[in-house]
């Protein structure tokens, strides 16, 4: 068990909310970095599943752990680096002299945000930033995620840069170093445009669009897909709070990363109406599952994806009715468990377990801290009020969940 989590690891992960990308180019909307993550990260699940096909479970798990974490250790990296241009960052990395000494300047920035998640974790993390070559499979795979999404963004502005003559420079660039990156299984079905594959990263992509909280003012703005990265985030954290199984800490983040996907087709109905009556609450379930069936799952096996949409239809928790309710899945079969159950022996990597509860309590956590921060920012609004009121309302009722003590993480916003 490592060291109770703090407000202030959870601020530096919503701290990419504030940070905007591209921000010396014209472009159509702010375009901001915790957006940008949630879609890396959606695009590096989809090569995993490509990749780890043949994969004995160890091997799968082991590669995906590397992921996850190379995902992380990137971002909080990005987020204290900010504003270094990517031609001057890329200058930096070719000369291990000029990376080291920006890396030794970047690690003391981190460590005392990091330090609940324990010396192993910072160990890891310290090894992995001190290595500039992207030359391990993880590292690959992350590197093509992370130029699918930028690229993906570039698109959407090069139509006003016309006139930006750096522009095709930085395309050409894109696109070299994805062609040097094909052999990876799944990353030349994700960059070519035209399958399901790709189709499906492309529309993860439109949730930068959806903003949430749609008619408060606040600051920041958030966006669904820049949510889903920060419970995703949230989920890994707790799970390896917990004493989280490998599979199961793995299923929380891919589960928090991709939890509002059916928001696509629904946009975001805000919480006080899903709940304001149960009839209205099963009513908006069954349209968002049947949307989902047709215009992601149905296409998805159709086009030859059927893995991803099996593995999709597990992660938002379709066979028992939500992704917040806590499952196994055992001989090919899906089923709901007790949390005590998941706490002791379903705890195990072999039936993929899991959190239900976890997931959800990360789901409020996140609202929590969207609503609390443009409370201090100063946005004096009776709905971020009401929503942080109603949330620590539910963990005074239930100050723990899955082993993790969330009134107390709530009374540090005091």
């Amino acid at each position: 068990m490592t060291a109770v989590i703090r407000k202030s690891l959870l601020q530096l992960v919503f701290s990419g909310a504030f940070m905007k990308r591209w921000n010396d180019r014209m472009r159509p909307m702010e375009l901001m970095e915790v957006d940008k993550q949630a879609h890396k990260m959606i695009a590096a699940w989809m090569i995993l599943t490509r990749v780890t096909a043949n994969m004995s479970l160890p091997e799968r798990l082991a590669l995906t752990e590397e992921v996850i974490e190379g995902g992380l250790f990137d971002y909080f990296y990005r987020l204290i680096i900010t504003d270094i241009k990517p031609p001057v960052f890329y200058k930096i990395k070719a000369n291990r002299e000029d990376y080291d000494k920006l890396t030794q300047w970047v690690l003391p920035q981190l460590k005392p945000r990091l330090a609940p998640l324990g010396e192993a974790f910072w160990e890891r993390m310290t090894t992995a930033l001190m290595e500039p070559e992207e030359k391990t499979p993880a590292r690959r795979i992350l590197l093509a995620a992370h130029l699918f999404a930028s690229y993906s963004e570039f698109r959407l502005l090069k139509p006003l840069n016309q006139h930006d003559e750096e522009m095709p420079e930085i395309e050409e660039s894109f696109r070299e170093r994805l062609t040097a990156l094909m052999d990876i299984p799944g990353v030349s079905e994700l960059v070519s445009g035209n399958n399901e594959f790709s189709r499906f990263a492309a529309r993860a992509g439109q949730l930068r669009f959806q903003k949430r909280w749609s008619q408060t003012p606040r600051v920041p703005e958030t966006t669904v897909l820049g949510h889903m990265f920060l419970v995703a985030a949230y989920s890994w954290f707790f799970s390896v709070e917990a004493g989280a199984c490998q599979a199961r800490r793995q299923n929380n983040f891919f589960t928090g990363l991709l939890h509002d996907l059916p928001e696509l087709l629904t946009r975001d109905i805000i919480s006080p109406v899903k709940g304001s009556d149960a009839s209205i609450g099963a009513l908006i379930k069954q349209y968002e599952r049947q949307e989902l069936e047709r215009k992601i799952l149905g296409p998805l096996n159709a086009g030859g994806c059927g893995d991803l949409a099996d593995r999709l239809a597990y992660l938002l928790g379709l066979e028992v009715g939500s992704e917040f309710i806590a499952t196994v899945c055992e001989n090919g079969e899906v089923h709901n468990v007790s949390e005590s159950d998941l706490r002791g022996p379903m705890n195990r990597d072999e039936l993929d377990p899991k959190d239900g509860p976890l997931l959800k309590m990360c789901d409020r956590l996140a609202a929590f801290i969207e609503a609390d921060t443009a409370l201090r920012n100063g946005i004096n609004n009776e709905q971020l009020h009401q929503a942080c009121w109603r949330i620590r309302q539910i963990y005074e009722n239930r100050p723990e969940v899955m082993g993790i003590q969330v009134g107390a993480l709530l009374a540090d916003f005091d």
